[in-house]
């Protein structure tokens, strides 16, 4: 069963859901992935002590770290963290990032919403990306639009991990510069 994670993954370059779940046995771990880490369990710790005035929010419980689960979207997660309120669901991510998120964020964060929607049986409107170094949380509107990309988005993945074919390098060469998984691509240089 995929992970929310793949979604981030795929968007960035497919053959990356290709070298997890077909080899998976040369996954590379590198400082970026350790440090995002770090960083998340240090604000992790920040955050239970805060209030939800940087939601926006006077209300709602908190979950750390929850696992989702759906065999709706046959998929599978650890939301961050989510608020529950009597009225909607709220996935939060956070990124140490200094403010900017890409497409892939957006599709993560929407998934999450679509699992919390599920699991809680309220609606997900809404997420927010917290950025760690700026400590700002964005708003995002979990958008129908955004939700369509997810099921494409699972529909490729699906079929890589059942062809076990790698897909073409990505259209955006640049990304292969920064890739963990450059090194096993001998068709991008």
């Amino acid at each position: 069963m995929p992970v929310v994670s793949d979604l981030r993954q795929y968007t960035y370059c497919p053959r990356i859901i290709y070298y997890q779940y077909c080899l998976p046995q040369i996954r590379p771990v590198t400082y970026k992935m350790a440090a995002g880490n770090a960083a998340q369990e240090s604000e992790e710790q920040r955050e239970q002590r805060r209030s939800l005035r940087v939601y926006g929010l006077q209300d709602g419980a908190r979950y750390f770290n929850l696992e989702v689960e759906s065999g709706r979207y046959d998929l599978r997660g650890r939301v961050d963290l989510a608020i529950k309120r009597a009225d909607e669901a709220i996935p939060i991510e956070y990124k140490d990032s200094p403010g900017r998120a890409g497409q892939h964020v957006y599709l993560q964060l929407t998934a999450y919403g679509m699992l919390l929607e599920e699991l809680w049986q309220v609606p997900a409107r809404r997420g927010f990306i917290y950025f760690i170094p700026a400590r700002r949380a964005r708003e995002v509107a979990l958008t129908a639009e955004l939700r369509a990309q997810v099921g494409t988005a699972l529909i490729g993945i699906n079929t890589i991990i059942s062809t076990e074919h790698m897909p073409a390098p990505p259209a955006q060469r640049g990304k292969c510069e920064i890739c963990e998984f450059r090194r096993f691509c001998n068709d991008v240089v």
